[in-house]
């Protein structure tokens, strides 16, 4: 089995959720990025958007992301939905000595579902007003990032499938 397990896909994928179940039932240590940046910075992904820029995020995301990756344990880390397309990262992941990529897929029409009614949550879609313009958004994403996620050595579509069976396909992929 490898050492470090980063899952990635677009926002509402559910990589934090498949990213706990998943460590618990191999017993790796779970970082979930995101909750990484706020401990390390006091202050929430909301905060850092609004008192700074997308940008000064990204380049925190970096650091961090570096800082995880390097960690000596066994551990499953969930990425933002953007990690895989900024900065270097997309080198270090796939860089990181014995690691594996896993891509969380989700339809556009999932991850509207999952996303609506948390918008305020998210930065990054907060300014949108309606599920079209929710639809529009994810469909560019995806079509930008895809790229990045189609890089992932397995991947798993998510749609339709309860936790505990995404948690089991992927340890019957890596066992």
């Amino acid at each position: 089995m490898v050492n470090t397990i980063f899952l990635f896909g677009y926002m509402g994928a559910g990589k934090t959720v498949i990213g706990k179940s998943l460590s618990k039932s191999i017993d790796y240590e779970f970082y979930d990025l995101d909750n990484f940046i706020e401990l390390g910075e006091m202050k929430k992904i909301s905060e850092i958007f609004n008192d700074h820029n997308e940008v000064y995020f990204r380049n925190l995301e970096n650091k961090y992301l570096k800082t995880l990756s390097q960690k000596k344990e066994k551990k499953v880390i969930s990425l933002g939905g953007g990690t895989p397309c900024f900065e270097s990262n997309i080198e270090i992941i796939t860089n990181t000595s014995d690691s594996t990529t896993i891509y969380l897929k989700a339809s556009v029409n999932s991850l509207i579902n999952r996303l609506k009614d948390g918008k305020t949550k998210r930065p990054i879609i907060s300014h949108l007003n309606s599920d079209n313009d929710l639809k529009d958004f994810i469909n560019k994403h995806l079509f930008e990032r895809s790229y990045y996620y189609e890089k992932a050595e397995i991947k798993i579509t998510t749609d339709n499938l309860e936790i505990n069976q995404i948690t089991k396909l992927i340890k019957g992929v890596l066992a």
